[in-house]
């Protein structure tokens, strides 16, 4: 896919998981993702691999959370094979603690999947909430 195409997938996704919608972006995952949080809190690291990203990461968030995020993009970049998000989210834990965090996201896309995801974020906000 072009550079225009992966924004505009993006821009859809975002759109998407604001109504609680994530089949098209966990399709859309290569099975071999490689996954990054950025910072030291119990959601940061590196995860290798679709089942493993969908379980040790979305599945530990969202069963923390009272909905879905509701996503705001910023700014949206795409040159080549990536795409760099500014975002905003906006949610309330299950305890009733809102996580509204800022975000810059960088998807790098090969063969048409999401290949690679870095995500830099509020740590101390995540610690502030998630402990």
């Amino acid at each position: 896919m072009s550079a225009a195409e992966n924004k505009k997938f993006i821009q859809r996704v975002y759109a998407e998981l604001s109504r609680g919608v994530t089949e098209s972006f966990i399709e859309n995952l290569a099975d071999n993702i490689r996954w990054t949080v950025i910072g030291t809190t119990k959601f940061s690291g590196t995860i290798t691999g679709k089942p493993d990203v969908i379980d040790k990461l979305f599945n530990r968030v969202e069963s923390q959370l009272g909905g879905a995020t509701i996503a705001t993009i910023k700014n949206i970049v795409a040159e080549g094979d990536y795409v760099v998000v500014e975002s905003s989210g906006e949610v309330t834990t299950k305890t009733g603690k809102p996580y509204n965090n800022t975000y810059c996201e960088i998807y790098r896309f090969s063969n048409g999947k999401i290949q690679e995801v870095t995500v830099y974020l509020d740590t101390a906000l995540v610690e502030a909430v998630f402990g």
